[in-house]
């Protein structure tokens, strides 16, 4: 069984097998917690990156899945790169953001990544709500079949720590 854990703070700072990375598209690096594991984890990240773009992914990662590369200069032996949705008031995208969660602890489990830190996917400048984010996260992941045996949720503010704690009813 999985063990999840909460820390408020710097994913970039985390010391874990797998960091993921809240990624856009194009792989190419951008804002928030994307921009920060680039410019944290240096070029090597983005030289993986590109060479992706340049072979299996030349439109860019699809919403929902994930991919991993080198972590470079961060506490860590791979960051994991998942596109997750925007979010709309119209369109269910709740599957696409679950598949995040999937398909980042898939291939953690090919790699034989045992420790994995996730930022809140998509609540950034995707516009998440963060309590439905998080049930969605922590429902997931406690239904997902794996060997990674800790992940844990870094979670930039307050606000957000408190609503993932409210999902693991802490």
């Amino acid at each position: 069984m999985t063990t999840i854990t909460l820390v408020q703070g710097d994913i970039t700072r985390q010391s874990a097998d797998a960091i993921v990375n809240a990624a856009n598209s194009s792989l190419l690096g951008g804002g928030g917690v994307d921009g920060a594991i680039h410019r944290r984890g240096g070029p090597a990240i983005l030289a993986e990156c590109r060479a992706l773009r340049a072979s299996h992914y030349g439109k860019g990662l699809p919403t929902g899945r994930a991919v991993a590369t080198t972590a470079g200069d961060l506490d860590a032996r791979w960051v994991i790169h998942t596109v997750g949705p925007v979010w709309s008031a119209t369109e269910d995208r709740s599957g696409l953001l679950a598949s995040c969660y999937r398909e980042s602890l898939r291939v953690a489990d090919e790699l034989g990544a045992r420790t994995v830190a996730f930022p809140a996917v998509s609540t950034g400048v995707y516009r998440w709500p963060m309590h439905d984010a998080a049930r969605i996260a922590v429902e997931t992941v406690r239904a997902a079949e794996t060997g990674v045996e800790e992940v844990t949720f870094v979670l930039f503010d307050r606000q957000a720590y408190d609503t993932f704690a409210g999902q693991l009813g802490r």
